[in-house]
């Protein structure tokens, strides 16, 4: 079997099942079949020589040649896509598929985008607003060029880049005005009614932690994954919420909401830049992810100096 060559389609598979963890959801990414997958990763099994998976019940685990084998195929997926956007260069310029999650859609995305289209105006863009679940199995599986998510550990078949880090802010409603920039205690949360993101957000975990650690006794939780429902709701009732900092950017002045910063202690969350590990990422949307970072700085910035003032 040495003298059969391994094809690109093999390798694919390989890196599918690898991050899938299973036969049946790496066909359905690949468009094909469940055989046809398990054919492909018999032939590299046979051509190197060795076992790349072990099952254990439904679950496939990588053997340790598995695990050394996906890294190099990683890598070799990537460096042939980077050589081929090269190689097309100027075919599909400005074409571009991001997520975000509303944190950025409503603060960072509209400059950061006006500057992208003014340099590229003849960009095909596509954004998906969508919470950090979905966004990471779109990127993973390959729909979305890269995606903005709250940090986290890591996963297989994605690369995880620092983009940001957003100081929490505890949201009231305009009528609490009077405390608008001064800075929030653990203590100035208890008894107050809370919306919170719900278990499948990074997020909640944060926040929990943070309450539980600081002996925070909050009132009633609500939980809400729509966030235009969730300052709507603020805005007429004595409901709050904890909202990064980049989120509330157009409010800062107070006109709508009183915005504190969580201090003593103060509460901030990491947000990543993930891309699928297999793809190099392409010029337009590289363009697009400095301009995003270039607006989250200055709006930290812009906090930072009207938190000091």
């Amino acid at each position: 079997m040495r003298d059969a060559m391994i094809s690109l389609r093999q390798i694919r598979s390989f890196v599918s099942v690898f991050e899938e963890c299973s036969f049946t959801r790496a066909a359905a990414r690949e468009g094909s079949t469940q055989s046809g997958i398990s054919q492909h990763i018999k032939q590299l099994e046979a051509h190197i020589g060795r076992a790349l998976f072990e099952r254990e019940g439904r679950v496939v685990v990588p053997t340790p040649v598995g695990e050394d084998y996906y890294r190099d195929c990683v890598e070799t997926l990537r460096r042939l896509d980077a050589a081929t956007q090269t190689a097309s260069a100027g075919r599909h310029a400005g074409r571009l598929r991001i997520g975000l999650m509303p944190t950025f859609t409503r603060g960072a995305l509209a400059p950061a985008l006006a500057r992208f289209m003014q340099a590229t105006p003849g960009a095909e863009v596509h954004i998906t607003e969508a919470y950090s679940g979905v966004l990471t199995e779109m990127v993973r599986s390959g729909d979305l060029d890269f995606a903005v998510v709250p940090g986290f550990e890591g996963a297989r078949g994605l690369s995880t880049t620092l983009l940001a880090r957003e100081r929490e802010m505890l949201v009231a409603a305009r009528g609490e005005t009077a405390l608008h920039l001064h800075p929030a205690r653990p203590r100035d949360l208890d008894g107050r009614d809370i919306i919170l993101p719900s278990g499948v957000n990074t997020r909640r975990h944060t926040l929990e932690t943070y309450f539980t650690t600081h002996g925070v006794a909050i009132g009633r939780r609500m939980e809400m994954d729509a966030m235009i429902g969730t300052l709507e709701f603020i805005a007429q009732s004595s409901w709050v919420a904890i909202l990064p900092s980049i989120m509330m950017v157009g409010d800062r002045m107070g006109e709508r909401f009183s915005i504190r910063p969580l201090e003593h202690p103060s509460l901030s969350s990491d947000f990543v830049l993930i891309e699928p590990s297999r793809q190099a990422m392409s010029a337009p949307a590289q363009a697009f992810a400095d301009l995003l970072r270039d607006e989250t700085a200055r709006i930290s910035r812009q906090w930072e100096d009207l938190l000091a003032a």
